[in-house]
């Protein structure tokens, strides 16, 4: 036993056996927080999902990751609940009306903690 495992636990659409674990596999992820440090980023997904993560080695030892896979297949990874719950909100409603789309990824000064940012995103 490792440690550590990751678990699909929710995703967009249904995935083959190499998808799932291309998916479960986030370090060759660009991390939003990192890519979003000199502006705001455009994302047109094409996939995303739910991550349980177990790590005995971090301070948090259960914890989610969301990944979103762009239409280049790009994948991108974060663990910013504020983002992903924007992100959710567009893409249920965008999905609903049958909409293609992208988002764009930002970091916005946080009212609560002078001097730090948070990630969420809008539609493009």
């Amino acid at each position: 036993m490792t440690g550590y495992s990751v678990r699909i636990a929710e995703v967009s659409r249904e995935l083959s056996a190499k998808e799932r674990i291309k998916l479960k596999d986030t370090t060759d992820a660009i991390k939003l927080d990192e890519a979003t440090q000199s502006g705001a980023i455009i994302i047109e997904p094409s996939l995303y999902a739910v991550l349980d993560v177990h790590n005995e080695k971090s301070d948090n030892v259960d914890y989610k990751n969301y990944v979103l896979v762009d239409k280049n297949g790009d994948k991108y990874v974060t663990g910013s609940e504020s983002f992903w719950t924007s992100f959710m909100e567009i893409a249920e409603e965008m999905e609903d009306a049958g909409e293609e789309y992208a988002i764009k990824a930002y970091r916005v000064p946080s009212k609560n903690y002078k001097g730090k940012e948070f990630l969420t995103c809008s539609v493009e």
